[in-house]
């Protein structure tokens, strides 16, 4: 490891002088300016990530569904995964240490993870359309470059789209072709070969509007959707050539304020969807008869996709275990529903991708989502073998249905939520199950719900259970929801403190919609009061104007991180 030219190449990615970062789960994300630095020192670590591990690393150049004067990066683990946790204190620590601490770090971080400074290391890179986002990548390449890294620059690419060829490339390609053609070919025969038999019969409404967010999704469904057609058309909004990245579309913002996206046409019962600006979130919606808005979130598509599986699963009769992961944000309709009418189990973890994902890899079959319209399925590899041994030897129906389940495992990218991946595997069970948007949205009714936001000095304060959904501490403060909760039917509330900044986020729902604000209101109250909060009190008056206008100008609806 040669420290000098180290020290040498990093003056010219000088890190701005105050400035402290955190990785979390969406790793680093600020103003593109102030990321130059973070970028150069995420290409060392990615470096140092190889060799460890002996295998691709991969850098993603993006801030998803941030502003397009944003951007961010994170780094992509071997199996295509999320970085581990012991490595994210690393790049945090790696990302704020002063110049002349550099070398120091670089050489604690080897000793720590015991890497072996003379494997061979190579990295390859992805990023989305941001005009920062080329210059920002250049930054990383200058990283690997100096520590004798070998590098594959992908270029423009959706963010679950790096995640897959990190995969295949350590898989020695069992995983599919580490290339954008390969991914294009793999998804797209899979849908092919499982909607074969529901195009066969003839169908009207194969036509999706999808909005792009104005991001990479648009330049990579673009060229991907001649290969599915014309079995499903698709029609872009938002596709980047005027409008600006996630601003008034895109998933976040359809999600957040419940409505649809600037530049899309809508007619009545038509099926649209939106992707993020990295695609790697989707959530669908439709305008009824009377021109109201119906919003179909993750918990929706997790619920279509764990229905749709546990009837394959019985007609296969393997024995197989399918459990579904959410947070606490899942809606109490879509709990209810997967364990009491499609008898599902359901599990609940921490809100956070990862902790999703770790906790869907304990099934058989694990399907998780977030409601904001993150998530995907994972096959264990006995799943796998099983599943492809019966749609080789087993008779008629059972191989039918073993042979739909052979195609979604393809269908389904299993590194992370994939917004085209998902989409075409929406479109698959629709078309298959015959179901309209309507009928799809008609599973169950959704509780009306509120998040809201209370600021205050310490959110350390606060410190959760049971899944975040109960508080520990401060004491007192789970013993006031809990008497708040009682006075309302189906509800419940939670309380947890952000992972990035001193506020504590709360969530509510219940019978109905005025209940809800109420509810809503108690708990920010009861947070303020006895969790220290600062600024402005929660007003109801002002909640009931839709907006929570307080000294830290709160609003409702944000995404959670």
């Amino acid at each position: 490891m040669d420290l000098d030219a180290v020290t040498k190449q990093s003056v010219l990615h000088a890190k701005p002088d105050g400035l402290i970062l955190q990785y979390g789960t969406a790793g680093f994300r600020t103003k593109a300016e102030h990321l130059d630095h973070v970028m150069f020192r995420m290409g060392l670590l990615a470096v140092l990530r190889s060799k460890q591990t002996k295998s691709t690393i991969g850098v993603m150049v993006t801030a998803s569904h941030n502003p397009e004067e944003d951007n961010g990066v994170k780094l992509v683990d071997p199996l295509g995964e999320m970085l581990a946790a012991s490595w994210e204190e690393h790049a945090t620590c790696l990302a704020n240490a002063e110049e002349q601490h550099l070398p120091r770090v670089l050489v604690d971080i080897s000793e720590k993870a015991a890497v072996d400074l003379h494997q061979d290391a190579f990295v390859v890179i992805g990023r989305d359309t941001r005009p920062s986002s080329e210059r920002l990548s250049q930054s990383v390449i200058d990283g690997v470059t100096v520590l004798g890294g070998q590098f594959y620059d992908y270029g423009l690419l959706t963010t679950p789209q790096l995640h897959y060829m990190v995969f295949c490339r350590n898989s020695n390609g069992q995983y599919g072709k580490a290339t954008v053609e390969g991914y294009y070919q793999k998804l797209s025969s899979a849908f092919v070969e499982l909607t074969k038999q529901a195009f066969c019969r003839g169908d009207d409404h194969r036509t999706l509007k999808v909005d792009c967010a104005n991001g990479i999704g648009a330049l990579k469904l673009a060229e991907m959707k001649h290969y599915f057609s014309p079995g499903l058309s698709v029609q872009l909004f938002n596709d980047g050539t005027k409008g600006k990245l996630n601003h008034l579309c895109g998933a976040d913002f359809v999600k957040s304020h419940q409505k649809p996206p600037q530049g899309i046409e809508m007619r009545a019962n038509e099926r649209c969807c939106s992707f993020d600006g990295d695609a790697d979130r989707i959530v669908y919606y439709y305008h009824d008869a009377d021109g109201q808005f119906h919003l179909i979130d993750g918990d929706k598509i997790a619920t279509l996709i764990s229905s749709f599986l546990k009837e394959l699963l019985l007609e296969i009769g393997d024995g197989l275990s399918l459990g579904v992961v959410q947070t606490a944000y899942a809606n109490g309709s879509s709990t209810r529903y997967l364990e009491e009418v499609m008898k599902v189990p359901v599990y609940c973890t921490k809100t956070g991708v990862k902790h999703l994902h770790h906790k869907a890899q304990e099934f058989d079959i694990g399907v998780y989502f977030e409601a904001n319209g993150h998530g995907t399925v994972l096959f264990s590899k006995a799943a796998e073998t099983k599943i492809k041994q019966l749609a080789k030897e087993s008779e008629d129906e059972k191989r039918k249905a073993a042979k739909m389940l052979e195609n979604i495992i393809d269908l389904f990218n299993q590194t992370i939520g994939d917004a085209i991946s998902d989409m075409l595997v929406i479109e698959a069970i629709l078309a298959l199950k015959g179901l309209t948007v309507q009928q799809w949205d008609a599973l169950y009714t959704d509780l009306p719900n509120r998040q809201l936001k209370v600021k205050v000095a310490d959110r350390q304060v606060i410190s959760t259970t049971d899944a975040e959904r109960q508080v520990v501490k401060p004491p007192g403060l789970q013993e006031a929801i809990n008497d708040l909760v009682k006075k309302y039917r189906l509800s419940r509330a939670f309380v947890r403190p952000s992972g990035t900044e001193d506020i504590v986020r709360v969530y509510a729902e219940a019978d109905s919609q005025e209940n809800t604000d109420s509810l809503a209101y108690e708990v920010s109250l009861a947070v303020f009061q006895l969790a220290g909060g600062i600024g402005e009190r929660p007003q109801r008056a002002l909640l009931e104007n839709g907006l929570w206008f307080s000294s830290f100008k709160s609003l409702l609806g944000k995404a959670v991180e």
